[in-house]
């Protein structure tokens, strides 16, 4: 089972490759989910391909998130550079992307990211046909879900098994976009599932706001049992050391070896295994939000009882009993009075946390300069009397099978030994010693006859020639030609020609909750020229809950309800996140689609760049857009509605498949129709949700006067 290690930049890349990461994903400047890291220049992302490769390791880019037309064909020439260069894997949320990088770079994987939030095999081999070679599962799937999926595909899986959870399904988290245009989807998330909220009843509360993740022995076995190809460890945002401890741990938890976590002592804002067991009910951390560091003590009356010893260069955190950050400080002095620690805290005190572990992140350090992956070689060694010296270097793959030959041979021929004779010892102690290079010996074979002499310096420079070689060999194994590629399969550059779509005439479809809306529009739809009325459906089709899922409904929220829809005129909904053509282009070629609901992320000069399609584009002119959908129970099974620091309010639904988080003030574009036109598309959508017939009233007569409220979102901004 390989490890997938993050790196946020070069420093933290090493970390992750020294402490034996099989499998690094990072980011380009200025693209991927994690837009706000640092990031990568080309050359630097050049640099780490050649230093992986030269370790045994492989090199993953993240472009994760949704993108535009000229965004897809922008990056062209650099990822042509790349390509070339020996990139191993893109990881890819957008579908069009996915088959334009699939078409324009044959050679390379293209792995499914936990954006795309697949959580069942239905999907899963459908991104197999797609070209997918690896899909990231979602963090919500239980292992039992995980275990019903790996039985029924071949396609490889990894499972994150460390670092933040996002309370939203990933790709389906739209609460940062819409209240300040920083799209999750784009990569530029603001968090606000970290902010404090306060409910109708005045509490106040980090509602939504997960515990950190982090597996041990018992979950890393099941996963191995079942067939788990990679584990993922999440954090290209945090440090050198926490990257290089969290990687090293999962090693030994590979290895089956039970070493106790210290990750927890280099960031911690509470931990629990997820969602990894059904019954989990541990995930949510209402009392703070941020890095607090671990627990080390407690004030009792005026005094501290520590846990834990402390030592100079400790960072300390003093807590209020409503977790509070009172201040904090750096140990700079140890002080005692008759054999008791004094160490001052602000009035108020209740815990003590550390936020800063001076002695681990000093053995932590100590380790990364010791320590850096090898990549293990082997050699075959001839020497016969009266010829010239061979040297076979070669790698083994898993199943100890030959790959990647290299043969030197000497310039001198061998003699008989005129006083000691050579032996294999001898050479075995020179063959080893390959100094501080990539490489460690795995395995020596030797075939000599005897009483022959070599001179050891002859012998050093064979190796060092052939090492030197083999380097070259390894890193040229990697490069590609993509020119010559398309050539051989007589492919061309694949880029779409968008044809120019023109205005039409606007149908009205709405999207209803439940049935007592769905009765009241039924009664009325003729007189606002109604042309369809749909239920609301889920955002995600989880393997565990499918048979919840609605065949019937000609709505799809998921691609498995799209799939394995029993009508022959489906529309897709908006949550799907469809922002250009080139995705347009991959639905088009399912049949039984009719139409879809463009993403409200996206602006309306990119939504008349769409063009043309067989598909009929709709518009969400009027919704109380869901911010958030969420698997765990957050309101203890009842509505909510908290509000922010801003006053924002939203509306927190539980229903029969999980949470969902709808913003109370609804995007209304009712009142520009007319312009709407100029857009280019089919259709115009209604949905309600949390309204009352009394609220639907209002809004159709809307429809009529071009009169009321009027609330754009995302539509003029745009999402960053």
């Amino acid at each position: 089972m390989k490890i997938v290690a993050p790196a946020g930049n070069m420093e933290r890349f090493y970390s992750a490759i020294s402490a034996t990461a099989d499998e690094i994903y990072l980011g380009l400047k200025g693209f991927g989910a994690r837009r706000n890291a640092e990031n990568f220049t080309v050359e630097e992302l050049k640099k780490a391909i050649d230093y992986a490769h030269l370790r045994g390791s492989r090199i993953f880019l993240t472009l994760n998130t949704i993108m535009t037309n000229r965004e897809i064909e922008l990056l062209y020439p650099t990822l042509k550079e790349l390509y070339n260069y020996g990139l191993d894997a893109i990881i890819v949320q957008d579908l069009g992307y996915a088959e334009y990088l699939h078409k324009n770079f044959p050679s390379i994987e293209i792995h499914g990211s936990t954006q795309m939030t697949v959580a069942n095999y239905y999907e899963i081999n459908y991104l197999k046909e797609l070209g997918f070679k690896r899909i990231v599962l979602p963090r919500e799937l239980s292992f039992e879900e995980i275990k019903e999926i790996r039985e029924h595909t071949d396609i490889e899986l990894e499972v994150f098994v460390s670092g933040s959870l996002c309370i939203s399904f990933s790709g389906n988290c739209y609460m940062s976009s819409f209240i300040g245009g920083r799209s999750g989807n784009r990569g530029m998330c603001a968090q606000p599932c970290r902010k404090e909220y306060k409910t109708s009843c005045g509490e106040k509360s980090y509602f939504l706001s997960p515990k950190d993740q982090l597996y041990g022995l018992d979950e890393i076995k099941k996963l191995q049992e079942i067939g788990v190809e990679s584990i993922k460890v999440e954090g290209r945002m945090k440090d050198v050391s926490y990257v290089y401890e969290t990687v090293s741990y999962f090693r030994n938890l590979i290895n089956g070896i039970d070493k106790e976590e210290n990750s927890s002592k280099l960031f911690n804002r509470g931990y629990s295994k997820g969602y990894f067991y059904d019954n989990d009910k541990t995930i949510m951390n209402r009392d703070y939000s941020y890095n607090m560091g671990e627990k080390i003590g407690e004030v009792i009356g005026k005094k501290i009882r520590l846990d834990e010893d402390v030592v100079s260069g400790d960072g300390i955190t003093f807590v209020s009993k409503d977790y509070k950050n009172l201040g904090g400080t750096y140990i700079n002095k140890i002080a005692y009075k008759n054999d008791k620690l004094i160490l001052n805290f602000p009035e108020g005190t209740k815990y003590i946390f550390r936020n800063y572990n001076k002695r681990l992140n000093d053995e932590i350090l100590k380790k990364l300069k010791s320590t850096d992956k090898k990549l293990k070689i082997n050699f075959d060694f001839t020497a016969k009397l009266n010829e010239k010296l061979n040297l076979k270097i070669y790698l083994e793959d898993e199943n100890g099978n030959r790959i990647l030959n290299l043969e030197e041979i000497s310039e001198i021929l061998t003699q008989k030994a005129q006083k000691r004779a050579i032996s294999e010892e001898d050479i075995k102690e020179k063959l080893s010693e390959i100094g501080d290079s990539e490489f460690i010996v795995k395995d020596i074979k030797i075939d000599i006859d005897e009483n022959i002499f070599i001179p050891l310096s002859e012998l050093k420079n064979l190796k060092r020639n052939a090492v030197e070689k083999f380097r070259e060999k390894i890193l040229s194994y990697f490069r590609r030609d993509l020119d010559s590629e398309l050539k051989a399969n007589n492919q061309e550059y694949f880029k779409l020609e968008i044809e120019k779509d023109e205005p039409k005439d606007l149908k009205i479809r709405v999207i209803v909750s439940n049935e007592g809306q769905k009765n009241y529009l039924e009664s009325v739809k003729d007189d606002y020229n109604i042309e369809k009325i749909y239920y609301r459906t889920y955002d995600v089709a989880k393997q565990s809950k499918l048979n919840q899922h609605n065949l019937d409904n000609k709505l799809a929220s998921n691609l498995y309800e799209l799939l394995e829809n029993k009508n022959s005129d489906i529309m897709l909904n908006w949550n799907m996140n469809i922002v250009n053509s080139y995705t347009i282009n991959v639905l088009e070629k399912i049949n039984k689609l009719e139409s879809f609901i463009i993403s409200p992320e996206i602006n309306f000069s990119k939504i008349r760049e769409l063009g043309k399609t067989r598909l009929k584009k709709a518009l969400l002119i009027y919704s109380k857009l869901k911010g958030m959908t969420i698997d765990v129970d957050i309101a203890d099974s009842k509505n909510e509605v908290i509000s922010n620091k801003e006053n924002d309010k939203f509306n927190i639904i539980r229903n029969e498949y999980g949470t969902e988080i709808f913003l109370d003030k609804p995007l209304n574009i009712i009142n520009i129709i007319d312009d709407i036109k100029k857009l280019n598309v089919d259709i115009i959508v209604l949905e309600f949700t949390t309204e009352t017939i009394e609220d639907i009233k209002k809004v159709l007569k809307q429809l009529k006067t071009r009169k009321g409220e009027y609330r754009e979102y995302n539509y003029k901004r745009g999402v960053y």
